[in-house]
């Protein structure tokens, strides 16, 4: 995108919601994308449980809507991908992605994101993702140099941070960006998709980055994030087995993809020291053969499946 092309009001401007069986969540975050100053033209929802419940939520949004009840379970990974395509096939020029779990804090959020995006000649912009119980705090560490930052004070309140998106939460994306990297890859299912789109956005050469003056509010998603080394680095670990399982063979694929594959070492030490301190050898065990089924592509079920 260059700076040229600026968003105008004749746009149209797509907002893509993936759910399952969080009704009143949905619920809150339709409201918040509904209720923006610069209005969404249409919301997508993606309902992975195609509950009728769920349905009667999505009637009730006050500006048109488009429901896609798929009766598998796509996971977050095939349900954007579905969402993403159904956006365009709808004529979008700009695409929302929002989440059953998150909203916008307030009703500026989407106007001042394109705004931002036209401004700086952006293909994708996105806020700054807050823990929705303590909005000074970062939802999800950011690591800037050698330190990792968790609290909004320690960025500037109109500061953008380039080639830096924490996706898909509040993500805005310029419809042409999709024909240049694509949509989720459904394999991923859940953990991982976003950060495999973050990498064909900075291989592919188009402008991105991260406002500071909108926030997006998300549960804490921090907490997995296990420091070692005194906090110098740390080790992701997710309470949830089958969440560990995700985690760790979309990370040995990602591991394996151009861009990528200098991390393999560091996840080595890492990881090996994090188990290895805990006495926890069979975690190490559990974490070296899901990376190695992730860096062959061996795409199977965790036990009992999804």
């Amino acid at each position: 995108m260059t700076a040229a092309q600026t968003p105008t009001a004749g746009e149209k401007v797509v907002a893509v919601i993936v759910t399952r069986h969080r009704d009143a969540l949905l619920r809150e975050s339709l409201r918040s994308v509904a209720g923006q100053s610069r209005p969404v033209d249409t919301v997508v929802v993606v309902d992975n449980g195609a509950s009728p419940d769920t349905a009667a939520v999505v009637a009730q949004c006050a500006v048109p809507t488009v429901y896609l009840a798929s009766h598998a379970n796509l996971g977050g990974a095939g349900g954007f991908a579905l969402g993403l395509l159904t956006a365009l096939a709808q004529g979008a020029d700009w695409v929302w992605c929002a989440d059953d779990d998150g909203r916008p804090d307030g009703p500026d959020v989407l106007g001042t994101l394109l705004e931002e995006a036209g401004r700086r000649g952006l293909s994708e912009v996105s806020p700054a993702v807050v823990d929705e119980t303590d909005p000074g705090r970062l939802a999800f560490p950011l690591r800037r140099g050698v330190r990792w930052r968790s609290a909004v004070a320690d960025f500037g309140p109109d500061a953008f941070l380039p080639s830096y998106a924490s996706l898909f939460n509040g993500a805005l994306f310029r419809a042409d960006a999709f024909r240049a990297i694509g949509v989720p890859d459904l394999r991923l299912f859940i953990r991982g998709d976003e950060t495999e789109i973050h990498r064909r956005l900075t291989r592919s050469g188009l402008r991105f980055g991260t406002t500071m003056r909108v926030r997006y509010l998300h549960p804490q998603g921090g907490d997995e994030f296990l420091p070692i080394l005194g906090g110098r680095l740390s080790a992701q670990y997710p309470s949830d087995e089958v969440k560990r399982f995700y985690v760790y063979r979309n990370r040995g694929y990602l591991m394996a993809q151009p861009g990528m594959r200098w991390l393999f070492p560091l996840e080595l030490v890492r990881f090996g020291y994090f188990f290895l301190s805990r006495g926890d050898v069979r975690g190490l065990r559990n974490w070296l053969a899901l990376t190695r089924a992730g860096r062959r592509e061996r795409f199977t079920l965790p036990r009992g499946g999804r």
